[in-house]
């Protein structure tokens, strides 16, 4: 669930609600007038602009417009649109249409229209949310609140980001939301001319794509969910899970270097390691390297390697380069790379808070937050922190909360969903509560992965099954929990340079799903 510099985190608390109804619906749109918008890595990339309600309630009402993307089937037979979304919320899924369109096998791309989509709010439809540009400027306060003046600090940041979502955009919140954004995928499906779409989501956008599901099982034709948050939690619970997996992810990082101690020299006990990593956390907090990454900093330099192992050579790199030489300019780098956030980032987070915050009511009772951070601190302090403050502004939203959707459903046709053991984003429960909520779909495992975003990525095993289920439906069956099992990717290994190139598929898939989403 988290974005990138189209940035950071999620995931969260639940009651098992109801569905909101169907809205009346206003006349089928007009047919969408295509153009041509390729990039040198997608050159048959196509693009267009649909309008939907505000309020689909409301259909003849405000209207918003959706930026849309597609590389059309080559095939002489289509099976339809495939439409596809990177997570978020508040990811722009436009060049995830190029990506699963080249990396799917030519002979099962060829057959579909490959969809994608920036959602209400998001990236080229409008109005695109910033609530605050400069959000996450450096140097921030540190995330732990050792002192009063600390924490004060922190919960002033998040009343004023809600405060100022408020005020630049209080007509529009109370529409953006997962429900409404599911109402505008069928909008889409509407303007394609198809009565049934097939769906590709990852992390948040598999919670997207069972919430369409739930409302509209009859327009389903296919549907792949990877990397898989947990319905029943959505969204503070699944958060606390969230930040407890971190962790483990981010000891996964620490042994994974002291395996390499030959390279970086750090030790070959991962405790050790794990130990160098908080005093250069300490020591960050007092004087941020270049005047740029404190520890708040740090962590979110850090958190995309909990996302992708493949981003674990650089940030040991910089790790060693501080420790023993204290160069500052290889974390300042790679904070750049991996953390820094833009314009994008900010409207990412605007619209990750609006979706979160209004999805679902989260407990209004700061002790409460405090209580929970400080437990899971207590045995898992990488990130329970920080992602307590990236959601703090749901403690202060302006406008009112829905119920979450209960997405338990049995007229759906055969559904794929696959799940790494170790994700930390979207830990494994959730891929098996999905699993058990969806009547007849097939859940296939990567054992032993870590990394979030998992098919597409490099993986012959995974990729196979999604190739065979989109060519024809076929999915794997099996008697345990899993129906499938794959042997995880391999980890990576040092870099051989320091120019070493990361444009692998994985890194690819990665850049466009991000992190924090």
């Amino acid at each position: 669930m988290r974005r990138r510099a189209a940035v950071l985190c999620a995931a969260a608390a639940v009651l098992a609600g109801s569905v909101t109804g169907v809205p009346a619906r206003a006349a089928t749109p007009a047919p969408l007038t295509w153009k041509k918008c390729a990039t040198d890595d997608y050159p048959t990339l196509e693009c267009a602009s649909l309008k939907v309600p505000l309020d689909h309630a409301n259909p003849s009402g405000r209207q918003l417009t959706l930026a849309l993307s597609r590389v059309p089937h080559t095939a002489r037979t289509s099976q339809g649109p495939l439409l596809v979304n990177p997570g978020g919320p508040g990811g722009s899924g436009l060049e995830l249409a190029g990506f699963v369109a080249s990396a799917l096998p030519k002979d099962v791309a060829a057959r579909y229209d490959v969809v994608g989509f920036d959602p209400r709010g998001v990236g080229r439809s409008t109005p695109a949310l910033d609530c605050a540009p400069g959000h996450f400027k450096p140097v921030r306060p540190d995330t732990v609140p050792g002192t009063p003046a600390v924490e004060r600090a922190n919960l002033e940041r998040a009343r004023s980001f809600a405060a100022d979502c408020g005020k630049r955009y209080g007509d529009v919140l109370p529409y953006l939301n997962t429900v409404s954004t599911a109402q505008d995928m069928d909008t889409i499906r509407e303007a394609l001319g198809a009565p049934r779409i097939s769906y590709f989501g990852y992390s948040y956008g598999t919670y997207l794509g069972a919430v369409y599901a739930k409302l509209h099982p009859d327009r389903i034709r296919r549907l792949v969910l990877d990397s898989i948050v947990d319905p029943t939690g959505v969204w503070y619970a699944d958060n606390l899970g969230q930040e407890r997996a971190f962790d483990d992810r981010h000891r996964a990082l620490m042994a994974w270097i002291a395996g390499y101690d030959a390279t970086y020299k750090l030790g070959t006990d991962p405790a050790k390691v794990e130990a160098e990593w908080y005093a250069m956390r300490s020591a960050l907090a007092k004087k941020p390297a270049g005047g740029k990454v404190g520890a708040a900093e740090l962590e979110d330099t850090f958190l995309p390697g909990g996302y992708y192992n493949g981003y674990w050579p650089y940030l040991a790199e910089a790790f060693a380069a501080y420790v023993h030489d204290k160069e500052t300019g290889p974390l300042v780098e790679t904070y750049d790379d991996f953390a820094g956030v833009d314009a994008s980032g900010d409207n990412g987070y605007s619209v990750y808070t609006a979706v979160q915050c209004g999805d679902t009511a989260w407990p209004r009772d700061w002790a409460r937050w405090r209580r929970d951070a400080w437990d899971v601190y207590a045995k898992s302090p990488f990130m329970a922190w920080s992602n307590a403050w990236y959601n703090a502004p749901c403690l202060f939203w302006p406008t009112g909360r829905s119920r979450p959707t209960d997405v338990a459903n049995g007229k759906l046709p055969p559904t794929l969903l696959f799940q790494a053991t170790e994700d930390a984003a979207t830990p494994y429960a959730g891929g098996v509560a999905a699993h058990r909520l969806l009547a007849g779909s097939s859940l296939v495992v990567e054992q032993g992965g870590g990394n979030h975003g998992i098919t597409l990525s490099g993986n012959a095993c995974l990729d196979g099954y999604l190739s065979a289920y989109l060519a024809d439906g076929t999915v794997p069956r099996g008697s345990g929990t899993a129906d499938a099992v794959c042997a995880k990717s391999p980890d990576p290994t040092p870099l051989a340079s320091k120019t070493a190139s990361t444009a692998s598929r994985g890194s690819i898939l990665h850049e466009l799903l991000g992190f924090r989403g």
